[in-house]
């Protein structure tokens, strides 16, 4: 019984990828890396594409490829690059996890042999890339409507960034307080957050009006 997905089964899935994602044309541009760290260098798949087709590529690999886990999406603000001033970054995982079988009441185990899954079948890890040109409003589809690990991220990646994600539904600060000025987002470059002593933070010039009481500790 193989314990862990092996090099060079998680290279064949990733081929499979490949050689099936070529409907999407120009829109999509995809490549097989390899983990740089760790024990493990497995391959992931590493897929860029236009925002525009990001929900109907994520609702592709979905439901043609089994992707059924959103593990992380984070934002970033490179206000020097002018053809990509926004970048949103997709961590995703066909996992091969399912629910137990119930008979009669009764929990069964599942008991899978990884030696034996075919390449739509093994886990595989999908790297997502979508870049922005300069604007004042960044936004993307969102899809935590297809996989509901994304509904925190598309928050938190807003709350900081301030890259919004059109179609998300209940879209809220969820680690800013909730009184934070309109438009602030720590997280975009041109705010300037001022560290003192490279132990406390604030940005008293955004329009808090206030130095927190901790000012002075060791973060």
């Amino acid at each position: 019984m193989a314990k862990e997905v092996s090099a060079e089964q998680a290279h064949a899935a990733a081929e499979d990828i490949l050689t099936d994602i070529t409907d999407f044309g120009d829109s999509v541009q995809v490549e097989i890396r390899h983990h740089t760290g760790g024990r493990r260098k497995n391959a992931y798949v590493y897929i860029e594409v236009v925002a525009d087709e990001w929900r109907n590529l994520a609702k592709w690999l979905k439901k043609s490829k089994g992707v059924d886990y959103c593990s992380m999406i984070t934002g970033i603000h490179w206000p020097e690059n002018a053809e990509a001033t926004w970048q949103v970054v997709v961590h995703l995982m066909r996992t091969g996890v399912y629910n137990p079988r119930i008979i009669d009441k009764r929990v069964h185990e599942t008991k899978v042999d990884i030696a034996s899954l075919s390449v739509k079948e093994t886990p595989l890890e999908f790297e997502i890339s979508m870049t922005l040109p300069d604007t004042r409003t960044p936004s993307v589809p969102s899809v935590a409507d297809i996989w509901v690990g994304a509904d925190w991220n598309e928050k938190e990646t807003w709350d900081l960034v301030g890259i919004d994600f059109d179609g998300h539904d209940g879209m809220r600060r969820v680690l800013l307080p909730h009184d934070s000025p309109t438009g602030y987002h720590p997280l975009q470059k041109q705010h300037k957050l001022r560290y003192h002593d490279f132990n406390e933070m604030y940005d008293d010039a955004q329009g808090f009006g206030r130095k927190p009481e901790d000012s002075g500790r060791v973060k």
